[in-house]
């Protein structure tokens, strides 16, 4: 793919602007309360949550640097029955070559607690990639950088939940402990001399994020520019209730949440990164927004498996990306087709209609689509699927193709292209067409399948396969 002339974001957008909330200014107290903040007006838990605006907006302000990071074998597990080590290890080179040698996807994160879980992990750094690079992911609890150590990483993630949710109802402290209880375990992740640690802000769309994440955030970029060690923050949408627009109110707002981190802290791009579930189907349209607002890294996982309804699905993201900087950048998007042939080898069902990956994603049925896609392929796919992915344009014969579909797929099949294509009006298709009427007048319920359409094809168009 050809990279456009131009930067993807524009540098006229008003990235310096800041609406500045005037109770907050440059110090940020945690503000303890007594009882949790549970936004019952956005959150009733008795009704399905309400969406709230606040009259506010904030303007575009990404990263001139975007990238993918992966959670296949941390979240990713949490949905499915753990992984054997070889499939980690054919997965990871997948994924190697669906990222591309320029670090499209930057990072995959793996559990560290199993024996399976660390030899999957040792082979893959075996492999001696650049990317993506391995990173772990442990609970906050000291003890557990041992498991960090042993392994040989430079970062690992550690759950830091955020919520009054978690706060007091999880953890039955105030908000004071919780953050002096999450401030000694990143101080041990200084004295184990890693370089770089996360710090997943779990249920960050239920938290108070004035009195809560912004000063914790705060706390966390003070103690990183005293110890020299980077600090990144992973903004999690646990329940999947982030919305992806500058006028929802916080905590719900991934634009806002995003903007104010970077305008209000100074924390860096590269030092945010976003990680979805798709709880209310908002699961790649959050990410995209968290990096058009600022957030340089937007986390995923192959095909979305991750707990409950699922993660950011790695593949989409990688398009995404493409979309966005106008440049595929190294990237292998074929080999998206390879990740699930292997994932229907492990035994997990993917959806036929799955975007880009499923078997008929591109496959028309519609004898209108067919008509069309004879005269040109560009009117009914989405793009050249079979270039970038691998994946030709389909056709499935069913009552609905009508005589266009019929030879549309003896076309394909045959590889007739132009003035060589069989016309859908050749006495043979119409034939064939008859026989296809008179399956489903007999009360058929399923598709014609690709022997039994070149069985009729030979039958009646004896003089294209004379060689066959």
């Amino acid at each position: 793919m050809a990279k456009l002339k131009d930067p993807w974001w524009k540098s006229d957008w008003p990235i310096k602007v800041k609406p500045e909330p005037p109770e907050y200014k440059k110090e940020h107290p945690l503000v303890d309360v007594d009882e949790p903040n549970l936004y019952r007006d956005m959150f009733p838990y008795s009704e399905v949550p309400r969406f709230a605006l606040d009259g506010e907006t904030v303007p575009l302000a990404p990263a001139e640097d975007i990238w993918v990071t992966d959670t296949t074998f941390r979240d990713g597990q949490q949905a499915r029955p753990p992984y054997e080590v070889d499939d980690v290890v054919h997965i990871y080179d997948l994924m190697h070559r669906l990222g591309g040698p320029n670090g499209v996807i930057r990072q995959s994160e793996f559990f560290l607690y199993s024996d399976k879980d660390r030899d999957a992990l040792t082979q893959c750094q075996e492999r001696g990639y650049r990317y993506p690079e391995i990173t772990g992911w442990i609970r906050a609890v000291p003890a557990d950088f041992e498991l960090v150590k042993q392994v040989g990483l430079e970062e690992t993630g550690i759950l830091t939940s955020i919520s009054d949710y978690h706060v007091f109802m999880k953890f039955k402290k105030s908000r004071a402990q919780v953050l002096e209880d999450f401030m000694k375990v990143i101080g041990a992740a200084a004295e184990a001399g890693l370089k770089a640690i996360r710090c997943h802000f779990e249920d960050i769309t239920r938290a108070d994020f004035w009195g809560s994440v912004v000063p914790f955030a705060e706390r966390l970029m003070r103690f990183s520019e005293d110890t020299g060690m980077k600090i990144k923050l992973r903004l999690c949408d646990t329940m999947g209730y982030g919305l992806p627009w500058p006028e929802a109110a916080l905590p719900r707002s991934v634009p806002k949440m995003v903007y104010y981190l970077r305008t209000e802290l100074d924390i860096p791009h590269d030092q945010l990164e976003f990680h979805g579930h798709n709880d209310f189907h908002k699961v790649h349209t959050n990410p995209v927004a968290a990096w058009l607002y600022g957030c340089a890294a937007a986390n995923g996982s192959l095909l979305g498996i991750g707990e409950r309804t699922g993660n950011s699905p790695l593949e989409a993201l990688c398009v995404e990306y493409a979309c966005l900087k106008g440049t595929t950048d190294g990237m292998d998007l074929t080999a998206i087709r390879e990740i699930v042939a292997r994932f229907r080898q492990m035994g997990w069902p993917v959806p036929s209609n799955y975007p880009f990956a499923g078997t008929e994603f591109n496959v028309t049925r519609a004898g209108i689509h067919a008509d069309g896609v004879i005269k040109n392929e560009e009117i009914y796919n989405i793009f050249d699927t079979g270039g970038i992915l691998g994946r030709p344009l389909g056709i499935s014969v069913t009552d609905k193709s009508g005589v266009a579909g019929i030879a549309l797929w003896i076309n394909q099949y045959l590889g007739l292209e132009g003035d060589k294509q069989i016309d859908k009006r050749h006495p043979g298709v119409l034939e064939i067409a008859k026989w296809v009427d008179e399956q489903y007048g007999e009360r058929r319920t399923t598709a014609i399948s690709s022997d039994e359409m070149l069985e009729q094809a030979k039958a009646h168009l004896p003089e294209f396969f004379s060689d066959n």
